[in-house]
């Protein structure tokens, strides 16, 4: 059975697709809200965890720069000990 096409019908369509695009607006307007709080939220943790190394890290650090420091140290004093003896190798050559 045809449905009758009425000015009642033609209005009551209206409402019902302005009623079903509102609802789609609001949907969509809370997901940006909560897509944008979400932004927010990972851009402040993100700034907040960025304030440095931690103790331990820097611990670490300071013992990895004393090894290195001890180890170029060592390498230096080595390279003193062989200067004069190849100094004196080259001048008797």
């Amino acid at each position: 059975m045809a449905r009758k096409n009425t000015l009642t019908r033609f209005l009551e369509d209206i409402i019902d697709n302005s009623k079903d695009l509102i609802d789609d607006l609001i949907d969509r307007a809370k997901d940006a809200e909560d897509n944008a709080k979400d932004a927010v939220v990972d851009v402040v943790d993100d700034d907040e965890s960025s304030d440095g190394p931690s103790p331990s890290e820097l611990g670490a650090l300071q013992a990895s720069l004393a090894d290195l420091t001890a180890k170029v140290s060592e390498l230096a004093a080595l390279q003193q000990q062989s200067s004069p003896a190849r100094a004196k190798t080259t001048t008797s050559s």
